[in-house]
């Protein structure tokens, strides 16, 4: 509404701006026919009609201010429809887990880690110190067997063929040879 109301106002004021040129020209059409005491009156409604065209002006800006503060108040309430939605979640996420409840999860969680740290404790104090060394001494294997290496050969390399060998006894290289 408010806003139909500035738009009508508008119209009114181009009205009025419209209304103000033709008295103008009017009026200067009068003092040009010597009529210089109508001229007076007619400037002096239309110095009336400038006053209304102003204080239109002003009910405009009013109307415009009130728009803007009208949409900012509609932001606002949403803004804490929105924070008030998100409270209201955050308490029903309260009761569902309450300070209690998590001190209790928490404490189990604590006894749980106890006991299998005792578990733990049982398991390697059962072992005696012979039990111990067999488990190093089969470690000890395993990981000889994951790196065990070929054996290094026991027989001597072959040493480098003698140039004085006769040709027959020579590999087929000094055939090669000849036949250049």
């Amino acid at each position: 509404q408010l806003k139909q109301q500035r738009d009508k106002l508008r119209q009114y004021q181009k009205r009025i701006a419209q209304q103000l040129e033709r008295e103008r020209a009017l009026a200067r059409q009068l003092l040009r026919d010597g009529r210089k005491e109508r001229a007076k009156l007619l400037l002096k409604k239309k110095r009336y009609q400038e006053q209304l065209l102003d204080r239109t002006e002003n009910q405009i800006s009013s109307l415009e201010a009130m728009v803007q503060s009208i949409e900012f108040t509609q932001i606002e309430m949403k803004v804490m429809e929105g924070l008030q939605f998100g409270n209201e979640c955050l308490n029903k996420m309260h009761q569902v887990m309450s300070i209690e409840e998590v001190e209790r999860i928490l404490d189990e969680t604590q006894e749980a880690v106890e006991y299998q740290r005792q578990i733990d404790e049982l398991l390697a104090g059962s072992f005696t110190q012979e039990d111990e060394d067999a488990i190093l001494e089969e470690l000890s294997a395993i990981t000889q067997e994951q790196i065990e290496l070929p054996e290094v050969p026991s027989e001597p390399l072959p040493e480098k063929i003698p140039e004085n060998v006769p040709v027959k006894a020579r590999p087929r290289q000094a055939e090669l040879v000849a036949a250049s």
